[in-house]
């Protein structure tokens, strides 16, 4: 017969392990619910008083081959809106071509722009950017490259999940506060999932960018 053994703190070391992975779970919620909140609070139009914006910068998304995705189309639409207001703004369009898109994001936007009657003297492009701080970066070359100043005279448009995010990485790269307009989500499952991604993309963004 097999002599069985009491273990006395077999039982405490599992109990602990538990803790301290419940503990963990907890730290991330905590962590995670923070930066929803810091996103849910930054998604909104931000114009600076002292500066009036005279150059729009459109930030890329998803190009679909019938067009714009949703998200990207919002953000086109809300665009045009504020440019019937400005007809001697600039505007920059910024963003790349993915594996998956037919063509750049920044030549569909100028073509959706255009077809809305935008003049294409107006627009410039930034074809070559994958990521949020790759638009911003690139986009400050295009502007300096044209002779405009890359600082607090830009407005740039997203859609409202993103713009917390973008007003860090843009302080950072142009060393001040710059505006933003805040472009809805229309498409539901889309805005759900960007609102779950976001937090840790500018968790990522805070720390790599």
């Amino acid at each position: 017969m097999r002599r069985s053994y009491y273990r006395p703190y077999e039982g405490r070391r599992q109990r602990l392990w538990l803790r301290v992975l419940c503990g963990l779970l907890a730290a991330g919620l905590l962590l995670f619910a923070v930066l929803e909140g810091i996103v849910l609070a930054g998604g909104h139009t931000r114009l600076r008083e002292d500066q009036p914006p005279e150059t729009m910068v459109i930030l890329g998304c998803q190009v679909m081959e019938r067009g714009p995705s949703e998200l990207l189309q919002d953000r086109l639409d809300t665009a045009l809106d504020y440019l019937e207001t400005q007809p001697d703004m600039t505007v920059v369009v910024s963003g790349g071509q993915g594996s998956n898109e037919p063509e750049s994001e920044a030549a569909c936007m100028r073509d959706y722009l255009v077809e809305h009657g935008v003049e294409a003297g107006r627009i410039l492009m930034e074809d070559q950017s994958h990521s949020t701080a790759e638009n911003l970066r690139f986009t400050q070359q295009v502007l300096e490259d044209n002779g405009l100043e890359a600082d607090g005279g830009l407005l740039i448009v997203s859609n409202g999940f993103h713009l917390a995010r973008v007003r860090m990485l843009a302080e950072r790269y142009y060393g001040e506060e710059v505006s933003t307009l805040a472009a809805p989500s229309s498409h539901l499952p889309s805005r759900v999932w960007m609102y779950l991604r976001e937090p840790l993309a500018l968790l990522k963004s805070f720390f790599l960018d």
